[in-house]
């Protein structure tokens, strides 16, 4: 792949702080998933009441994994762009692009299913800045430091706890557009903030070669398809429980939305609490260990939550613990590939194995709103994610662990 080194003496990318561009990078990557989350929260209100008519199950399910399946695909483009022009160009374009699709929603689409679909279609834009940060992220870190900065840096994905703990309140108190006016508030003041202070790092490689090419190329990489299929799992199980999670509660608990959505908040913020700790986790023992004690975390709990025990207790322990796995493993599939990918791939892959954590987070709402529809049980789709635990539990023991060793042997 063709490279050329660029630096940027004139634009004061010398004198920043590695720490400060982190700081930037993580904000704006909470303020996009404030903004990718900002429909979930609302999926208990729209299946009993609502402009927009009582919708089905499955009906929820479409509406709250529409912006994480485009959101997850975009992240592929995002992923090459990135590596092109660098996240001090991406991250304002990304961000200002949002507010699009946020004000449609606000002033044109909370009447309507088939608008708000179109609405969620583009707001998954929000999702992209992932992709974003991670390459911009790691070029500022040495090798040592890259699992617990991208960790912290992963740690935006908290941005989905805003929303859950906001948006309900916010329409109930204010209006339902109040989330939405406020968030496009949010967004506009971070792409101005983040195009006035955030510099790539001196001497950036920037591949010459087309984009569809770094991508063809970067697919053929045995890691990214590797940490693709862990990604799925351990980032795929957390989006999916924080989009599906309030709904899942007020079917199987019988939670208000208001509960439900503060209890998804808790899972979220220990899940991104753990995601840099699994970042430095991995720096310092390795990421595969880290790996397989989070897949067998959720072995063993979403065992125990296919049961359907009383939330005060168990259920409350295994959905915590689960949270805390999914995030450990999250942070540690990174902190993997910053070890043996160069550089210069590191957007490509990223935005590969990104998509692929989307992805992984927008199948299980579609089969769990259809399990549901037609059983009235939760409990199959938490056994499909206990035995799909297993299988990224044997790879990353077996398979992964080999390319991990070749590949930082390599470098």
């Amino acid at each position: 792949m063709t490279t050329r080194s660029v630096s940027e003496p004139d634009t004061g990318a010398q004198t920043r702080s590695p720490w400060l561009m982190l700081a930037m990078a993580t904000i704006g990557f909470a303020v996009n998933f404030w903004a990718w989350a900002l429909i979930s929260p609302l999926g208990p209100l729209f299946r009993t009441t609502g402009s927009i008519g009582a919708l089905s199950e499955s009906d929820v399910a479409l509406l709250v994994a529409v912006p994480v399946v485009v959101g997850s695909l975009g992240r592929i483009i995002v992923g090459g762009l990135t590596d092109r022009y660098g996240g001090r160009v991406m991250f304002p374009v990304v961000t200002g692009v949002t507010i699009v699709p946020v004000l449609f929603i606000s002033f044109f689409a909370l009447d309507s299913y088939n608008l708000l679909l179109v609405g969620g279609f583009f707001l998954g834009i929000a999702g992209t800045a992932f992709a974003v940060g991670v390459p911009f992220v790691n070029a500022w870190f040495p090798p040592e430091k890259r699992g617990l900065a991208i960790g912290i840096f992963g740690a935006g994905m908290g941005g989905t706890a805003i929303s859950a703990l906001t948006t309900v309140k916010l329409t109930d108190n204010l209006g339902a557009k109040s989330p939405f006016l406020i968030t496009a508030g949010v967004l506009a003041s971070y792409a101005i903030a983040a195009w006035l202070i955030m510099r790539d790092v001196p001497g950036r490689v920037v591949p010459t070669t087309s984009l569809m090419s770094r991508i063809s190329a970067n697919a053929r990489l045995p890691i990214t398809w590797q940490a693709s299929l862990l990604y799925a799992v351990a980032f795929g199980g957390y989006v999916a429980f924080s989009v599906y999670l309030p709904a899942y509660l007020k079917a199987a608990h019988q939670l208000t939305p208001a509960d439900a959505a503060n209890r998804m908040a808790g899972f979220v913020l220990v899940a991104v609490v753990m995601r840099p700790v699994g970042g430095w986790l991995a720096d310092k023992l390795g990421a595969i260990p880290v790996l397989a004690t989070g897949f067998g975390v959720v072995v063993v709990c979403a065992g125990i939550s296919a049961g359907t025990p009383p939330l005060e207790g168990i259920g409350t322990v295994a959905f915590l613990a689960m949270a805390a796995a999914l995030g450990s493993g999250s942070g540690a599939t990174f902190a993997l590939i910053a070890k043996v990918t160069d550089p210069s791939r590191v957007g490509g892959v990223t935005g590969l194995v990104g998509a692929a954590g989307g992805l992984g987070g927008f199948v299980p709402p579609l089969i769990m709103g259809y399990v549901y529809g037609r059983t009235d049980s939760y409990a199959i789709g938490l056994w499909m994610l206990s035995a799909t635990a297993v299988l990224a539990l044997l790879l990353s023991v077996t398979i992964v662990r080999r390319t991990a060793i070749q590949g930082q042997v390599a470098r």
